[in-house]
């Protein structure tokens, strides 16, 4: 985040370079809604963490302290609303999140009002607050100048109708990367819990040769190894790989099972 008395220029969004240079990007769900968690994988090194307000107890009340937590993290915080909400998104960039991932997003005109959702006019609509944490309070020079080009903008793809429309999505203007729901996608092609039947993989290969054709990464969330390690052979860059819930569920199992009678 900037600081005060410094052009907001001064301070470009790495990660939103990073995709768009197509680098490979590891990163990891945040579930647990605390700050404690998220602080300390930001202390592991990932490139990016998630903290998810679609499947997870968050708020911008519990987002703030967790954005807090990773402020000396290389980890760039990523941040998912519940939906694609204009009013969601515009709390979440000014309580000081830059990069968006955006749910269930079927349509280039629902993608378009993502992206303009993010943006002051009059490239978009997001709606002015002076001072505000993403803008240090109203001290940063430049901000609002600047702001624009400083968000990244994820759209998530999850269903039938979002495959068939993924190359016109893809061409958006300011759609900086597509990200594939694997478990819905699964459910929406009729193969609920089972997103690897050919039906759900070959719905993904789309996306990927659609992205391709665009210039545009692709991210997944992949937690068993050896998926996020294909989808990385078959062109995925932004891949998250586990998540707080599933790594803390499977090792105090672990732990317990290594005494159980």
């Amino acid at each position: 985040m900037p600081t005060p008395t410094t052009p907001y220029s001064s301070f470009p969004n790495t990660l939103r370079q990073r995709l768009k240079a197509g680098e490979r990007l590891i990163g990891c769900w945040c579930s647990l809604a605390n700050p404690i968690s998220t602080e300390v994988l930001g202390v592991a090194g990932f490139d990016w963490l998630l903290l998810d307000g679609e499947h997870s107890p968050n708020e911008v009340s519990s987002f703030v302290p967790q954005l807090m937590a990773l402020k000396d993290s290389v980890s760039a915080p990523v941040v998912r609303p519940s939906s694609n909400s204009g009013v969601e998104i515009k709390r979440l960039l000014d309580a000081g999140f830059s990069n968006l991932l955006i749910p269930f997003v079927e349509s280039a005109d629902q993608a378009r009002y993502a992206v303009e959702a993010t943006r002051y006019p009059p490239q978009g609509f997001r709606g002015v607050s002076v001072a505000q944490r993403n803008n240090r309070y109203g001290t940063v020079p430049g901000y609002f100048q600047g702001i624009n080009e400083q968000i990244a903008v994820i759209v998530q793809i999850e269903s039938p109708t979002g495959v068939a429309a993924v190359a016109d999505i893809a061409a958006v203007d300011g759609v900086d990367a597509v990200f594939i729901g694997p478990s819905d996608l699964a459910a929406g092609y009729g193969h609920l819990g089972h997103p690897g039947h050919p039906d759900v993989q070959a719905a993904m290969a789309t996306i990927f040769a659609a992205c391709q054709a665009a210039g545009k990464p692709v991210g997944i969330l992949a937690p068993v190894e050896a998926d996020a390690r294909r989808y990385i052979a078959q062109g995925a860059t932004f891949v998250a790989v586990g998540s707080d819930l599933g790594v803390f569920r499977a090792a105090t199992q672990g732990l317990r099972d290594k005494f159980q009678d």
